[in-house]
């Protein structure tokens, strides 16, 4: 699908969740050896960032297709608004695990790097929260055809637009929001467990019972990823996906018919006297 933005999202998320849970395994081999905990308490924990990340940029897509006028803030704005925060929260938590790590490592007490993580994961719980609020005031603003500002048409609406009032919402945006609302519910979820296990402390009950950690981290996040992949975003909004909710240029159309073998009319100086 050629969904560039994938691989710096979804993609980074899956190779840290699998580099932490091949950690864990490692420290299950070798209980004494420092290292495979530290990797695996670092990676599982920066791995939500890159998959919320994801999810802000679907619904900056999905806002541009149904109509930016139901949004209060444009679908652009959206993304660095939500992009910000995503990155904030993603350097706080990787300085927090390195302080944590380092201190580990001298025999000193991470604690004070595993808050710095906390709190971070916190700043990334306000996003999430704040994220699902503006989705779903639009959502309902899309429902009621009640938009922020008047928006007109860059292209001639369709029959069933005129009758409606707005852009149609069709199947497969549908299914892309069911798919967006699973993954970001689960990680909402994971979030709130580890911002409770971090401040429980690193000798804490909560912190060394792995069924917790299985169930509220491990299976949350497979659910998540497996939403994002079952309800595709390539697959469901299409061309969409690609090009961030923005119709391609004609060239970039007329270049993909040629690559996919379809016919193409070239018109040379001769043919066009």
């Amino acid at each position: 699908y050629r969904l560039w933005w994938l691989y710096a999202t979804i993609v980074v998320g899956g190779v840290c969740e699998i580099l932490g849970w091949s950690g864990r395994l490692w420290s299950s081999k070798e209980p004494r050896q420092l290292n495979p905990y530290l990797m695996q308490i670092c990676t599982t924990i920066l791995a939500p960032s890159w998959m919320t990340a994801a999810n802000f940029t679907i619904l900056g897509i999905i806002i541009r297709l149904l109509g930016s006028q139901y949004s209060w803030l444009s679908p652009r704005m959206y993304l660095i608004v939500f992009l910000t925060f995503d990155l904030v929260a993603l350097v706080g938590q990787a300085v927090g695990g390195a302080q944590a790590s380092l201190a580990a490592q001298s025999g000193n007490d991470p604690e004070p790097g595993g808050n710095i993580m906390k709190w971070f994961i916190v700043i990334q719980l306000i996003s999430i929260v704040l994220y699902a609020l503006c989705a779903f005031e639009f959502l309902l603003r899309y429902h009621l055809n009640k938009p922020v500002r008047s928006k007109p048409y860059a292209d001639k609406p369709s029959e069933d637009e005129e009758r409606v009032g707005h852009r149609v919402m069709d199947r497969g945006i549908q299914l892309m929001i069911v798919g967006m609302g699973i993954s970001t519910l689960f990680i909402f979820i994971r979030s709130i467990y580890r911002t409770i296990e971090l401040s429980d402390g690193w000798s804490g009950r909560i912190i060394t019972t792995q069924l917790y950690f299985n169930v509220l981290d491990g299976a949350a996040i497979v659910i998540s990823m497996y939403a994002i992949n079952i309800c595709h975003p390539g697959f469901l909004l299409r061309d969409n996906a690609r090009t961030m909710g923005k119709k391609p240029k004609p060239a970039i159309i007329e270049a993909e018919k040629g690559e996919k073998g379809e016919y193409a009319v070239n018109v040379t100086p001769n043919d066009a006297e």
